[in-house]
Formats: C-alpha cells, structure tokens, sequence
C-alpha cells in the first residue's frame, strides 16, 4: 500500500528520529510511505483569523497533490497534523475562505476539500490494524509502563480532529498494548507542555512540563512517549529520571527495525 506522506520540517533536522522510525515501522507492515515531491512548511500554527490564508497556502497544496495521487495524506507531526486537518477543514466547510483560497491558486486550483487527512497513529489503528501489528511483533515491550503523553495538538478542537475522545483517548495506550507494554493511565497526558510560550516566558513553561512529567512518575511510568517534537523537546529539557522519546521509536524497537532506522 502506497500513501502520501507530508514530514515537515522539524522531521528534517531536529525530529528526525521521528521519521526515520516511522518510515522503516511502516514498510515492515506493508505500508509505503511516498514523501510529496514538493512541500513547503506546513506554516506551524493555524491561525483562527478568518482572513489570512497566505500561511495556509502550504497544506492546501500538499492536500491537493495527495488527492490528485488518488491517496490520503499521512502526517506523522502533531503539529503539521493540525495545521493541515484544520486547513482541509476549512475548504470544506468555509465557503468564503475555499474561494478565495482557489482565487489564488488560479490555474493551480481549484482545491475542494476532498483529500483524506491521516495521522500516523490513524493510519496504524484504522488502516493496517493494531492486530496486524501485534502479528509482527518481534520485540515486546514486556515489563515497561508506558505513559502516552498526547499534548494538544492531536486531539484539539476535537470535533475537526476526531483522532480520538479529547478528554479519554485510548489511540496510544492501545498501540502500547499491541506492542506488548503495559500503558500508564494519567491526567495530565492531554494536557499542554507549555511548548508555545517556552521562549516568551520560559518560567511558565518549566510549571507546565513538570506538573506533566510529575504526573507521569507518580504513576510509575518509566518512560514518556509522544508525536510532537516540541513537545519532546520541552519535556526532556525539564526531565531528570523518565526518558522521553517518540512513539515510533517504540514501534520500530517492537517490530525488530529500529537499526534499519
């Protein structure tokens, strides 16, 4: 099976274990995953203002080069993930902001919203199956307790991701079980790292990371696993005893690929 593939930057310079796992892991199950051969930045943020849609330009087009593959668009940043399920989100629902979009691209366009926009997770869960993953298994991960750390990106506003239950989302811990490794259940793993603020106001930040990462040592969790590198970025700059480390990671490790990656 071929799907589109949109890295991102950060997957190119300072994420990039979290492609190259993600890459290998989806061949060993079958899956190939084609990066678009012309992307930009997926803009980092997606901005509410209604009139702006230069920053949005970027997924629009990475959303039509998929639908015109005839494949769905797979993201494994939680970041990029966001930017552009909400983007194809307003093409479809927006009809002002998908007309002037489309008066932009001209002859390039016009785009209609119609492409399918997956996270990795998504992709494992709904397309390839966490049976079939637990199949291919050749490395449990017996005896570790994992603590799934979903940030906000994935889940928020939960009625245009609809990855998962925002307030009880079940995605990671059932890929940890399929994985053989005994999930952490724990408040604070759908609540914010305090990524977005950590240059403006690095105090806040630090209370943010270290309530989560707190949360997550009382409950025994030996490591700490997430989609966003901001976010792993935040967590292990505050972390003096619980790993963190990326999803596909794990995943590559369960599967026997990880020194392919």
């Amino acid at each position: 099976m071929k799907v589109s593939y949109f890295p991102g930057c950060t997957l190119k310079n300072k994420a990039v274990e979290l492609d190259r796992y993600a890459r290998a892991s989806a061949l060993a199950l079958g899956v190939s995953l084609e990066e678009l051969e012309v992307w930009q930045c997926c803009g980092g943020v997606f901005t509410t203002a209604r009139d702006e849609i230069a920053t949005k330009l970027s997924s629009v087009r990475a959303l039509m080069l998929a639908q015109q593959k005839g494949q769905p668009l797979v993201t494994v940043c939680s970041a990029c993930h966001n930017v552009i399920k909400q983007t194809n989100h307003a093409m479809q629902t927006d009809a002002d902001f998908a007309l002037r979009v489309n008066n932009y691209l001209g002859a390039d366009g016009p785009y209609d919203g119609g492409a399918e926009v997956l996270h990795f997770l998504e992709l494992l869960r709904d397309v390839i199956g966490f049976e079939r993953i637990r199949e291919h298994v050749k490395n449990p991960l017996t005896g570790k307790k994992i603590a799934a750390y979903y940030g906000c990106l994935l889940l928020r506003p939960s009625q245009v991701m609809q990855m998962d239950d925002p307030e009880n989302p079940r995605i990671m811990e059932d890929l940890i079980r399929a994985l053989g490794g005994e999930p952490v259940i724990w408040a604070a793993r759908n609540e914010c790292c305090g990524g977005y603020v950590a240059l403006e106001n690095e105090p806040s930040a630090r209370k943010k990371s270290e309530k989560v990462l707190g949360d997550a040592q009382s409950h025994g969790a030996d490591l700490i696993v997430t989609a966003c590198p901001l976010c792993r970025y935040n967590l292990s700059k505050y972390s003096a005893d619980v790993p963190v480390v990326y999803f596909t990671e794990l995943l590559a490790q369960a599967l026997g690929v990880e020194e392919e990656a």
